[in-house]
This record gives structure tokens, sequence and C-alpha cells, in this order.
């Protein structure tokens, strides 16, 4: 997708690009259970006028091939099959592909340090290398703005709000349903933000409140 100029914004810039990120595992511990899929989807910044879009067109899906499938339990969750997780497609071209869409773009996901530990251990084993871009929880962008709602799981966050996943546990239409959740709190974001490295500091600052 080269025609989407705004990708190739040097790392040193202020981004325009973000990613919302979505994983499917074989479990739920992220130093031993096995990447099944990655999923994102581009979001357009333009901090002239405040706003956040998500822009469709920018996304990417990726099952990987799997040697002996997940139980019947996992599959039963995220809904890949035994033949589309053998016929999936082999790690080290899976997470190049991943990323080279990412480019330089930040990554966000809800809990995000799953994903990203998940993520890193696959891209060291297959790449040489974890992925250099930054991570945000957008769990944290959510208790730190909407401090009187008492939820934490992302079922909890999407109650709130009102959002309906289309398949709840399939990494593309979870990955849609946070693009949804961030946008609900989007307004009080950009009350205290006028930046990505604002919006780090916002996260930060509901990690130090919870520690507290």
């Amino acid at each position: 997708m080269d025609w989407l100029p705004w990708r190739r914004t040097p790392a040193t810039q202020e981004p325009s690009r973000w990613l919302m990120v979505d994983v499917e595992t074989s479990g739920l511990d992220p130093a031993r259970d096995r990447l099944l899929a990655i999923a994102a989807i581009g979001m357009k910044v333009d901090w002239q006028v405040r706003r956040l879009s998500v822009v469709l067109a920018d996304s990417f899906e990726v099952v990987l091939r799997q040697e002996a499938p997940s139980g019947r339990d996992n599959i039963l969750l995220h809904g890949i099959g035994v033949q589309r997780q053998k016929e999936g497609v082999p790690a080290p071209e899976a997470l190049g592909a991943f990323a080279a869409f990412a480019g330089s773009a930040p990554l966000l996901a809800f809990h995000a340090a799953f994903d990203e530990a998940l993520i890193g251990r696959h891209a060291r084993a297959a790449l040489g290398g974890a992925l250099p871009n930054p991570w945000l929880d957008i769990e944290q962008l959510c208790g730190v703005t909407h401090p009187e709602v008492r939820a934490r799981s992302l079922d909890e966050w999407m109650a709130h709000f009102g959002i309906r996943c289309a398949a709840r546990h399939q990494a593309i239409a979870d990955t849609l349903a946070e693009c949804d959740l961030l946008l609900r709190i989007w307004p009080r974001v950009v009350r205290e933000c006028a930046s990505w490295r604002d919006v780090e500091r916002l996260a930060a600052r509901h990690r130090w409140v919870a520690r507290g």
C-alpha cells in the first residue's frame, strides 16, 4: 500500500500513522505459548484538528504456520482451525511482512505487554531481533481518561461504551473493536495531549497511579 504517503513518515518526525494490533495465540503464557495470528489496522492522527480516524484500507492479517496445531479448546476460542494453522505462512515470512507493514508506526493494543512479548519473542527467533516500534497500552489510556469507570477487561470496556464485536477473539475483529474503543476515549485524550509523546506520558501516568 505504498499509495499511503503518511506511512513513510520517518521515526524522527511526529507519527501520523498508528497501528492497532491484536494477536491470537495457543495460550496465555507469553514466554511459552505460540503466536498463531497477527492483525493490525491503521489509524491516522491529525493533531492540527485533533482528529483520529480509522483507515480500513490500511490493514494487515496473517496466520502463522504451525507444525502442530493448538488444542481443541483453543481452536474453539479463536476459530483458527487445524488446516488453516498447517497451511499458514512460515514465521520468517509472516513476521517479516508484519515488520514491513508496520514500518516506524507506533503499535497500540489492549494489554499491549502481552502482544509485545509474543511478537517480540517470535520476531527474535524468526528475524534475529524484536521490532523497534514503540508500544502503548490503550487499557492504560482508558483507565487514566475514565477513572470513574470500574472496568478492567476489554469486554468490560466494550460493554461500558456499547461496542459490539463481530467475532470476539478473532484478531481482526478484536482489532477493530479496540480501534472503536480508542475513538470513544479520544475526546478526553486530546484534552491533555498534542503529540504522540504526550499520549505516552498520559499512559505512563496511569501506571504511576496504579503502582501508588
